[in-house]
């Protein structure tokens, strides 16, 4: 990741010498989609801590995972209207407001975490604009692992799919699920467990660590590691509360954002061979997809890029070939 250490260690610099002690105490109540032991959420938790030292408690961060007090697909929302001064949300679960925000999500464009970084690198001044434009001011985006495929019995090609009940989180996820004969079925991170133990959905592409943070070996059997996409979590402030913060506050929010980032991208990294261990360890097959499906899986992502570029436009066909002249 292109953050030199010098940049972090600045970062912590302004954390540590801000002094912030004068200001009235504020609570910022920080909703968040997933587990409180999966890595984003424990990340977002170092970050809330971090802003809560750096402030003198000036502004005190308290985060709440699993969706305990919105659900996913409400944070943005909320956040925007000010139900919540800040929040973390995976903006691809949001293509069907503006297409740009499944920029990260487009099948087999950026299937490395060094690729990943060169995709948001070209796609962040325009997802800036765009979240300025709704009322939100964007603080840090940490990726998923890459993302593979979860099933209940052995999968060689597309046609083994037809009929599958298929978990769907976003439009592009809902989209490939059409595309390969299977059922989308929207399902949030929270209620995937269940989702699995009572039939309600039989598959689903994600990364490893939603998987083993569900214990989804508990009804699947098989992860084939197609390296699809990486998307991204964010993690936004309200415009107008970011506007009435002090400037020394929000040096502090900065760097420690500075630093959630960094780390959360190399947490990420790390956690990537973890959880396919223990997806290992609980039962599950995990492996390469076979050479048939990975072939049929790269003719239906053409179809899903050109479907998105056209939704896109102009910014969208931009921050692709942004992306492409840094490979």
């Amino acid at each position: 990741m292109k953050i030199m250490l010098k940049s972090v260690l600045a970062a912590g610099a302004i954390v540590a010498t801000a002094g912030v002690g004068t200001a009235q105490a504020e609570k910022w109540d920080m909703p968040m989609a997933y587990s409180a032991t999966n890595f984003h959420s424990a990340t977002g938790a170092e970050f809330a801590k971090c802003v809560t030292t750096g402030t003198g408690g000036a502004i005190e961060i308290v985060t709440h995972p699993s969706g305990s007090l919105f659900k996913g697909g409400d944070i943005k929302r909320a956040i925007q209207t000010g139900q919540a001064p800040i929040g973390e949300r995976l903006l691809s679960g949001h293509q069907n407001e503006n297409a740009l925000f499944g920029f990260d999500s487009i099948p087999f464009l950026a299937t490395s975490f060094d690729d990943s970084v060169k995709l948001w690198k070209a796609a962040k001044p325009t997802l800036t604009k765009l979240l300025d434009d709704q009322n939100l001011v964007l603080l840090y985006a940490v990726p998923w692992p890459p993302q593979g495929l979860y099933f209940k019995k052995e999968v060689n090609s597309v046609a083994d799919m037809k009929g599958i009940k298929f978990r769907s989180y976003n439009t592009a996820t809902a989209r490939l699920a059409e595309l390969t004969g299977m059922l989308p079925v929207t399902i949030e991170a929270a209620e995937i467990s269940q989702a699995f133990a009572t039939g309600v959905a039989e598959s689903m592409v994600s990364s490893g660590s939603t998987g083993y943070d569900r214990k989804v070996w508990e009804s699947l059997t098989h992860f084939y590691e197609v390296d699809a996409w990486l998307p991204r979590n964010y993690v936004m402030v309200n415009k107008d509360v970011w506007g009435k913060t002090s400037d020394a506050s929000k040096n502090v929010i900065t760097g420690c954002a500075n630093l959630a980032e960094y780390t959360g991208y190399y947490r990420s990294i790390q956690y990537t061979d973890f959880t396919l261990n223990g997806l290992k360890a609980g039962g599950m097959k995990v492996g390469p997809a076979s050479e048939k499906l990975v072939n049929e899986l790269k003719v239906i992502g053409e179809t899903m890029t050109a479907e998105w570029l056209k939704d896109a436009g102009a910014e969208g066909k931009a921050i692709v070939d942004a992306f492409k002249a840094m490979k």
